[in-house]
């Protein structure tokens, strides 16, 4: 091929498609390390809050004792949750600004608003209505991190490589709940558990990633395909060209935003209406797309109802209902706990999503979740002293499963991390064409966010015993356990598999009947690009006529 490729370099043991070694520089990394620290937003919080609650500082400013049982649950459940309540509107919120003013003012203005909201909730003195106030700010910009983040991640990052260039945004969330957790149990130690500082220190970590974020914007450059999107054709070519750090007319180069506009063009084509209503024409009338739209809101619902992200966020009480004795011990086996989903979430970057595959990667986690979820629960079943009386002390038979219990805990975040955490975000970047990225990640994000609310501001309640209106602790980890087990049916049955294919090319998984794509999409794709590569060679069409054809 002209243009000098070199063979490429085997990186990892993925899936290669002839790239050449160039495209693998430090521009795409810096730009994929930069977008994906907006991961940390989430994880700093879910991080943070239940052990800034538990502080006996922050408990005496708002006065927690003089509420009764119920009353507490629901104030513990109110501030740990209202993030996710704003992340809904924030959500949505980031389709407008992602299409109108770009990826990269996107995450300017999110980060002005993050460190807006957690300003109000370190100010707020006590007074309820100004930390709820806060945290619904604070979840107005943290809500348009998985939105903006791995759109622009997916939209740069090679086919081959974009499984791992999106999961770094997923390892972030673990380096921010890692860095909360220590950062929790360091000033409990050091600072003790009566002074403001206590949690007012671990909440600083907000603004200091905030601003970390706000400033490497000034160094990158906007996604080529959003230029293409509002067709700034020159600035595209320009920008791919920087990121590959290939020249401009390199084959490689031209051919990849030749498909990008050919591709923007056909949507168009498509549906022959601008604005709003093509947007939403061309989301809820085209069948593969709404089957799109189902698939991802789908892995919304059973991703958050089989309780791992209400286990990050309320860590510390899980872990003392376990038999787990002592503020430090608790936060520091809450740390651990944050580790080990941190390595769950480097392994299937590099190792699992684009080399065994996004299905098989997420059938194993959902397995191994399952698989902790119904020990914990039978665990909580066989000693049910734990979930009624505070002061339960295990007996010497019970201590052994009490540590597998904890251990099935560490099982769950490391299933977790290689399956359901790491393809929501995956997948819902992925999936959809162009014209209605942004859009449809903003739908399936406002989704994830509402159940995450829901689930967070439940589990407290959930876990009271049913004479206070909850299901038991037990009840509550046998409901989790059923919601896993019937998401791994409904992915084998409904998900395809995405990896090593371009954005450009999803619609070919989606040419099934919708009950067969989970199971057969892939093969047919398969069959479909051997059939097009070969008219494209019977076709006698060389890379030099497409480059002409562009103009360059």
């Amino acid at each position: 091929m002209a243009g000098g490729v070199k063979k490429p370099v085997n990186i990892f043991r993925l899936k290669r498609q002839g790239e050449p070694r160039e495209i693998f520089n430090w521009r795409l990394w810096f730009a994929v390390v930069s977008f994906g620290l907006l991961g940390a937003a989430r994880g700093i919080d879910e991080g943070l809050i239940s052990g800034a609650f538990n502080s006996k500082h922050f408990q005496r400013t708002i006065n927690y004792s003089s509420y009764t049982t119920v009353q507490q649950a629901n104030i513990k459940a109110n501030v740990s949750s209202m993030v996710q309540i704003g992340s809904v509107g924030g959500s949505l919120f980031a389709f407008l600004v992602c299409d109108r003013i770009g990826r990269i003012w996107a995450t300017r203005q999110l980060c002005i608003l993050w460190v807006f909201g957690i300003a109000i909730f370190m100010g707020s003195n006590g007074n309820l209505g100004a930390i709820y106030a806060g945290r619904f700010i604070v979840g107005l910009g943290v809500g348009q991190t998985p939105v903006v983040g791995p759109i622009y991640i997916a939209e740069i990052a090679p086919a081959s490589i974009r499984g791992l260039c999106t999961c770094i945004f997923t390892g972030f969330v673990y380096l921010g709940i890692v860095l909360a957790y220590f950062t929790n149990y360091g000033c409990q130690v050091n600072l003790g558990d009566n002074t403001a500082s206590r949690w007012e220190v671990p909440s600083s970590l907000h603004i200091i990633f905030a601003g970390l974020i706000f400033i490497l914007t000034f160094f990158q450059y906007e996604s080529p395909r959003f230029l293409v999107k509002h067709r700034k054709h020159d600035k595209a070519l320009h920008v791919m060209s920087r990121l590959r750090k290939l020249p401009a007319d390199h084959d490689y180069v031209v051919e990849e935003i030749d498909t990008i506009i050919n591709s923007h063009n056909e949507e168009l084509e498509a549906t022959k209406v601008s604005g709003w209503a093509g947007v939403l024409k061309e989301t809820f009338t085209v069948p593969t797309n709404l089957y799109r739209v189902c698939l991802t809101i789908g892995a919304q619902i059973m991703s958050q109802w089989s309780g791992a992200g209400s286990i990050t966020l309320y860590a510390p009480d899980l872990f003392s209902l376990l038999g787990i004795t002592g503020t430090n011990e608790t936060l520091l086996v809450t740390a651990v706990f944050g580790i080990v989903k941190l390595v769950a979430a480097i392994i299937c970057a590099l190792f699992l999503v684009d080399f065994i595959g996004r299905k098989r990667s997420l059938l194993l986690g959902i397995t191994l979740q399952a698989i902790a979820m119904i020990y914990v629960a039978g665990f909580l079943t066989a000693v049910p002293e734990l979930g009624s009386d505070p002061a339960y002390n295990l007996t010497s038979y019970e201590l052994g499963p009490s540590k597998g219990a904890i251990a099935m805990i560490y099982v769950s975040g490391f299933g977790w991390a290689l399956g359901w955490n790491s393809m929501q975000y995956l997948l819902t970047a992925e999936l959809f064409p162009l014209r209605i990225r942004a859009f449809c990640t903003s739908l399936a994000m406002a989704f994830h966010f509402a159940n995450q609310y829901g689930n967070s501001r439940a589990v407290p309640n959930m876990l009271l015993l049913p004479e206070d209106g909850g299901i038991s602790p037990q009840g509550t980890f046998w409901l989790f356990a059923a919601v896993t087990i019937l998401g791994g049916v409904w992915v084998w049955l409904m998900v395809p598999e995405t990896a090593g294919r371009s954005l450009e090319s999803m619609d070919r998984l989606f040419s099934l009947p919708w009950y067969k794509i989970g199971r057969y999409g892939n093969q047919d794709a398969q069959v479909h690009d051997q059939e097009c590569d070969t008219q494209q060679r019977a076709s006698g069409v060389a890379p030099q006529e497409k480059k002409d054809a562009f103009g360059v």
